[in-house]
């Protein structure tokens, strides 16, 4: 039986090039977070699923307590996570990747698909950049190169969270605020430019064969849930939920309503 090696939250282990926090036991979930976060955005769910699955939530490259090293891809990412998998003994898990882990997830069905049973996207889109997101983007490599990530994250904290989070959770706003504001800079700007460079998924969609839940914050103004339809049209039996009341950090802001989506379907997956 596998032992929790430690409290959601707490130093993670590491296991070059990525550090990761593990708790429970049960179905193995990869839990991939959005830019420029690390593990402990996935908090709210290492706790609530330790008696159903083995939660594996790493900071991926460049962010939390990984290697802050290039290279700096969508494949780099997905590599390093399979790699991290091999490590720890997993043979298939299911993958669920929020915002740019979704991207991180795309890349690891394109390139690893064996070792996946199922997926989930969380608050995140198929389609690649748009000329508009990636001069954003370089306006944002502009910004943490002079000022830092606490000037960018300044920047970011409002378009990632919805209008009901910042107005009644100040507590979430700030632990977003700090949660960016320490990312290293060289990491952010690899997650930047690899975002520009990331292939357009919606070719992949119609790939997709295993399990997969598509979750959309009712607020998200970063991937709208006409993003979210898209890959659940795309992918044949998908299921779509919306989260009432979040925005694009779905899983922090609503975590209760989160948890029960993702309970239910990964009850589906154990007893499948």
């Amino acid at each position: 039986m596998l032992v929790p090696r430690a409290a959601p939250g707490s130093m993670p282990t590491t296991v070059y090039p990525l550090a990761y926090d593990e708790y429970g036991t049960g179905l193995p979930v990869v839990l991939l977070h959005g830019f420029p976060h690390d593990h402990t955005l996935w908090k709210p769910q290492l706790g609530a699923f330790v008696d159903a699955c083995r939660c594996i939530a790493p900071d991926l490259r460049g962010f939390g307590n990984s290697l802050v090293e290039p290279p700096y891809s969508m494949d780099q990412y997905a590599d390093d996570v399979v790699a991290l998998l091999d490590k720890l003994g997993v043979d298939r898990a299911l993958i669920s990747g929020l915002s740019m882990g979704g991207y991180v997830a795309f890349a690891i069905w394109r390139r690893h698909r064996e070792r996946v049973r199922a997926l989930v996207f969380a608050d995140t889109r198929a389609g690649a950049d748009t000329d508009e997101m990636r001069a954003a983007r370089r306006a944002q490599i502009d910004l943490v190169r002079s000022r830092g990530a606490a000037v960018l994250a300044a920047q970011l904290v409002p378009g990632q969270l919805g209008a009901r989070t910042r107005e009644r959770h100040p507590d979430i706003v700030e632990v977003v605020r700090d949660m960016i504001a320490r990312a290293p800079v060289d990491g952010i700007v690899g997650a930047l430019e690899a975002m520009m460079a990331r292939p357009d998924s919606t070719p992949t969609l119609a790939t997709i064969d295993v399990p997969t839940l598509v979750l959309v914050g009712e607020e998200d103004r970063l991937t709208p849930l006409a993003e979210s339809q898209k890959i659940h049209a795309g992918i044949a039996g998908s299921l779509l939920e919306t989260i009432a009341g979040a925005g694009h950090l779905s899983n922090l802001e609503r975590p209760a309503a989160f948890n029960h989506v993702l309970s239910e379907f990964v009850g589906r997956l154990r007893y499948a």
